[in-house]
């Protein structure tokens, strides 16, 4: 946060864990940004929340006001997306559509808010969708509580003396998206845009739509196994045929998407899947596709080296012993092996 915005934009990021070995080819520096985006975009310490959809998307949470130095952190939180772009890394985070939005000062639409109040969106669908004359009674002002108090909040310059009708109901819902979007929660947004706009120049960014900054910041999540296998490389004697490996695929196919994910950040120190899908992985020179090197005696695990996205594996004797190696290693290894 001391840091110039100039010194971080040209500047290269080099990251090295205390009480570990190896140099920053790029390993190190994806599982930061893995480790610091499952922290501070975890709703458990308050400044975000899982949206309305599920557990797996997050937003910025109203309450987080009442964190100590909230701001701060937002804008540290908007360096640290930036970042993630200009190093071209991915975050272990996925946000509700309105955070990219915001961060590409676009306008939200209905469809935006769904994630974020699934009974508003429902409402407001209904307003769209059916005559309201003589049916609702409703003016351009919303009531909202703020601090135990119910005000009313006009939408517009005397809304509240504007009734809402069929001719100027797409106007009124318009209105009503912003304001959800906004509430609560703009002043933690502007601080996370503030960071983020800190780090990067906002010309860069605007190239893309909503759906296209999610894929650059987080990638997806969805793994293709298919795709996978199709830009894997194989070394030292191995090769697609060789009983290791397709007894390796065996196991990837048995496993959830959880457990790909973790297998995944593993090797490559990310659990995140470029929006290009497998060929684009990264590696410490640029992109460097996954690969599986024929390694060690059937007593050890395997091993991964994340700078090179390399997996380490030993010639197993059986497919069972491979899948408990391969799970263990996976589950219960803390560190990376790096070179």
């Amino acid at each position: 946060m001391k840091e110039t915005a100039r010194s971080l934009q040209r500047n290269r990021l080099e990251i090295q864990f205390a009480g570990e070995e190896g140099l920053d080819y790029g390993g190190p520096a994806r599982e930061f940004f893995f480790l610091i985006s499952r922290q501070i975009f975890n709703p458990y310490y308050g400044l975000f929340e899982y949206s309305a959809n599920d557990t797996y998307t997050v937003q910025v949470s109203p309450v987080s006001l009442y964190v100590d130095n909230s701001h701060e952190w937002f804008r540290f939180c908007g360096r640290i997306v930036g970042l993630v772009i200009i190093h071209q890394h991915l975050l272990d985070a996925f946000f509700t559509r309105t955070f990219y939005k915001a961060l590409l000062r676009s306008l939200c639409d209905l469809s935006d808010v769904e994630a974020l109040d699934a009974l508003f969106h429902q409402s407001m669908t209904w307003v769209i969708e059916n005559d309201i004359e003589d049916v609702l009674d409703l003016t351009f002002s919303v009531s909202e509580e703020i601090f135990g108090q119910v005000t009313e909040r006009e939408l517009i310059p005397g809304g509240k003396d504007i009734a809402v009708t069929e001719q100027n109901k797409g106007d009124y819902v318009a209105e009503m998206v912003k304001w959800r979007v906004e509430r609560g929660v703009s002043e933690q947004m502007e601080s996370i845009v503030r960071g983020f706009n800190e780090v990067i120049d906002p010309a860069l960014v605007n190239i893309f739509d909503a759906r296209e900054l999610e894929l650059v910041i987080s990638g997806t999540a969805d793994i293709d196994i298919k795709d996978w296998r199709r830009n894997t490389e194989y070394r030292s004697g191995y090769h697609d045929n060789h009983k290791v490996v397709k007894w390796f695929w065996k196991a990837v196919s048995s496993f959830d998407n959880e457990q790909r994910l973790r297998l995944l950040q593993f090797v490559t120190g990310t659990s995140s899947i470029p929006y290009e899908g497998f060929a684009a992985l990264r590696g410490s020179t640029g992109p460097r596709k996954f690969s599986i090197e024929r390694w060690g005696d059937y007593t050890k695990l395997p091993r991964a080296h994340t700078c090179f996205n390399r997996l380490d594996m030993p010639i197993y004797r059986s497919y069972d012993e491979l899948l408990e190696k391969l799970t263990y290693a996976v589950e219960e290894t803390g560190s990376f092996a790096m070179q």
